[in-house]
């Protein structure tokens, strides 16, 4: 699964097109911390939720937490208007 196709999976209402996997990737990374990235590109590779616990050294607790922040970031307006066309 591409990121485009992750992010999309999480956004609640997008109104506008994503835009390139590449220039995506680049304002991810002014939005996102480096562990939720980390988290989100897990996702795209469909790893499970162990592997990612255990790659970004997070217990079940902190996994939860920082999917929850990670998805209210990626429906933020803000994020939004930054990551679309």
């Amino acid at each position: 699964m591409t990121l485009s196709q992750e992010i999309e999976k999480h956004i609640k209402k997008l109104v506008h097109p994503l835009k390139e996997e590449e220039e995506l990737l680049e304002v991810l990374k002014l939005k996102l911390t480096k562990k939720e990235l980390k988290l989100l590109k897990a996702w795209a590779d469909e790893e499970s939720q162990k592997e990612i616990e255990k790659r970004l050294a997070l217990d079940e607790e902190r996994y939860a937490q920082l999917s929850t922040k990670l998805i209210k970031k990626l429906n933020q307006e803000k994020t939004k208007q930054a990551i679309c066309l």
